[in-house]
C-alpha cells in the first residue's frame, strides 16, 4: 500500500535533513521551490510540513518562512524539561560539570543506546542548580561513535544545554524523548552534591532521547529534589 504523498514528502525532507542539506537553523525553500523540487503541488508540500512541524522538526516563522528547529531558542531549549518551580514557570538552571569518562556501558544503558557492551560510550555527571541552589543530579550516557573527540574542556566551554553542543559541534540535533519516572532514595555520592541527606526521597527522571530515524543517541537520568519544584506535562 502506498503511503500518502505528503507522507512521502515528509520522508523525503527528513532525508534531506539526515544528509546534513540543511542544518538546525537554517530556513529551508519555500514552499513552491520544494514543490517545484520534488515535482508536487505546493498543498501537498504545505501538509508535509505541517506535519514536521507538530513534530518540532522544523519551525514556521511568521513573515520569514521556515527554519529548522534548533535548541539555540530559549523555548526549545526548555522543551524537555518539565521540572517547574511551585510559581509555575521553568527555571532557566546552571550547570556544573562533575565528571567526564570514557567507559563501556552496562547491558542495560547499551540496550537503551542500541549498542553492545564492548562499545565505549562517554559518561557525563554534572549538577544542576538555580540561585545556586542544588536542583538536579544528572548522569548522561552518549556513544562515543556520534560524538568522536568531545572532551570536557568542550563541555565546560560551550556551558548551558547539551544538546545545543550535540546540534552545533556534531550536527545531532535531539527531537523527542521518552521518560520514565519514580520515586527513589539518594546515595551517598547524590546526596553529597544535592547537600541532602542520604535516602532522602527523590524524583528519577530516567530520559531516551532520539534524532532522526527514532535513533537513540542520549541516555541521561536526572535525579531531582522536588522541595519547590513539580513534575509537569501536557497530555493530548
Amino acid at each position: 500500500m502506498n503511503l500518502p504523498l505528503y507522507i512521502q514528502i515528509k520522508q523525503k525532507i527528513t532525508q534531506e535533513l539526515i544528509l546534513g542539506r540543511w542544518r538546525a537553523g537554517d530556513l529551508i525553500p519555500s514552499e513552491i521551490e520544494l514543490a517545484n523540487n520534488y515535482q508536487v503541488s505546493q498543498g501537498t508540500v504545505r501538509k508535509a510540513i505541517d506535519v514536521l512541524s507538530s513534530e518540532k522538526i522544523l519551525v514556521r516563522k511568521q513573515g520569514k518562512g521556515t527554519y529548522v528547529t534548533t535548541h539555540d531558542e530559549e523555548q526549545i531549549q526548555l522543551r524537555f524539561l518539565r521540572l517547574t518551580s511551585s510559581k509555575g514557570q521553568k527555571e532557566k538552571l546552571e550547570n556544573q560539570l562533575l565528571s567526564f569518562n570514557k567507559i563501556k556501558p552496562n547491558a542495560y544503558v547499551a540496550k537503551q543506546l542500541n549498542i553492545t557492551t564492548n562499545a565505549y560510550v562517554y559518561q557525563i555527571k554534572r549538577l544542576l542548580t538555580f540561585a545556586k541552589k542544588p536542583l538536579i543530579f544528572d548522569e548522561i550516557f552518549i556513544p562515543v561513535a556520534n560524538f568522536k573527540g568531545l572532551t570536557a574542556e568542550t563541555i565546560i566551554e560551550k556551558k548551558g544545554s547539551l544538546y545545543r553542543l550535540y546540534e552545533s559541534e556534531y550536527g545531532i540535533q535531539m527531537l523527542n524523548a521518552e521518560e520514565k519516572i519514580k520515586a527513589v532514595q539518594a546515595t551517598d555520592e547524590v546526596a553529597k552534591y544535592l547537600r541532602i541527606k542520604k535516602l532522602f526521597p527523590l524524583l528519577s527522571i530516567e530520559r531516551l532521547s532520539y534524532t532522526y530515524d527514532e535513533r537513540p543517541v542520549e541516555w541521561r537520568l536526572g535525579l531531582c529534589l522536588t522541595n519547590d519544584y513539580y513534575y509537569k506535562t501536557e497530555l493530548e
